[in-house]
C-alpha cells in the first residue's frame, strides 16, 4: 500500500479500512448482528439503563443524526427496545433482553479492542488515540470550515 502522497482523508480512510475489519470480525460470531458503531449506544445504556437519542448523543460526542441511525439499525437487529416518552416525539431507549445477555461477551470483545489499541499506541512516536483526541479537541475549538476558509484567503486552494 503506497501512501506517500496520500492526503490527510485518504489516510484516515485507510487506517479505518485497517481497523474496522478487524474489529467488526471479533463480533462475528455473536448470535445477533453486531456493528462496532453500535458500541458507544450500548455503553451509555449500561449508564444510564434507558434514555433518548439526544442523551446518547450528548454522552457519545456523536451527532443526533448518526446516532438516530445507527439506533434504528440495532432496533432492526434486535438490540434496542423503544417506548414511547412523554412527549409522543421522543422515543425511551433500553437494551433488549437478548443484549443484556451479551453484554458480558461484549466487554470481553471490548477489553480484546482496548488492549490491542494500546499495543498498536506503543509502537508510534505518538499515540495515536492522543492524537486523535488532540485533533479533535482543535477541531472542537476551531471548525475545519474556519481553517479551509483561512487557507483560501491566503491564497492556498484547497485539494
Amino acid at each position: 500500500m503506497d501512501l506517500e502522497q496520500a492526503g490527510l482523508g485518504t489516510l484516515l480512510r485507510a487506517l479505518l479500512d485497517q481497523l474496522d475489519p478487524a474489529v467488526e470480525q471479533t463480533y462475528a460470531d455473536l448470535p445477533m448482528a453486531y456493528r462496532p458503531r453500535f458500541t458507544p449506544v450500548i455503553q451509555t445504556l449500561l449508564r444510564l439503563e434507558a434514555c433518548r437519542i439526544k442523551d446518547i448523543a450528548a454522552s457519545s460526542g456523536l451527532s443526533h443524526s448518526a446516532v438516530s441511525q445507527t439506533v434504528s439499525a440495532m432496533v432492526r437487529a434486535g438490540w434496542l427496545r423503544t417506548t414511547p416518552g412523554t412527549d409522543g416525539r421522543e422515543r425511551i431507549l433500553s437494551l433488549t433482553g437478548a443484549a443484556q445477555r451479551l453484554v458480558p461477551q461484549l466487554e470481553g470483545r471490548w477489553r480484546s479492542t482496548t488492549t490491542a489499541a494500546r499495543a498498536l499506541d506503543a509502537e508510534l512516536a505518538v499515540p495515536l488515540e492522543r492524537a486523535l483526541r488532540e485533533a479533535l479537541a482543535a477541531l472542537e475549538r476551531r471548525p475545519f470550515e474556519a481553517r479551509l476558509a483561512d487557507a483560501a484567503r491566503r491564497g492556498a486552494a484547497p485539494g
